[in-house]
């Protein structure tokens, strides 16, 4: 069934227009208005399109690389999956992505320094490619 990407459009004008970036730090899990996107792109869920987000690196106040979750437990290279809130999170490593600080809509928690540094280290080895 083809996608209509007409509501999205009205969610992601409300975005740019009149949602003011919040605060954010590395680390973070945020839902986030990831929107409906094209071919195999994660999709966000229900009237925001959202879905939740690790903050991987801030760049400044506007911008970070974000890798969306999932809570079905998957395995694989592509996948890095964690306790957050003593529930299994899966972080999608193949759908790592730049994100406007504008697209964070209200904050899940922190993941613990450990299992943070685990996430760096498998993000890092899929990057050049170890």
């Amino acid at each position: 069934m083809p996608k209509d990407f007409t509501e999205w459009h009205k969610v992601k004008t409300w975005i740019e227009n009149d949602h003011p970036a919040p605060l954010f730090r590395s680390r973070e899990v945020w839902w986030c208005s990831l929107g409906s996107n094209v071919g195999t792109e994660e999709d966000g869920k229900n009237n925001l399109y959202e879905r939740p987000v690790v903050v991987i690196q801030k760049f400044n106040r506007d911008m970070f690389w974000g890798l969306p979750m999932t809570s079905r437990k998957k395995e694989g290279k592509f996948y890095y999956s964690f306790l957050l809130h003593d529930l299994d999170r899966t972080a999608i490593l193949s759908q790592l992505r730049v994100l406007s600080a504008k697209c964070l809509i209200r904050r899940i928690g922190k993941i613990s320094q450990k299992e943070f540094a685990g996430l760096q280290q498998v993000v890092t080895a899929l990057i050049i490619d170890k």
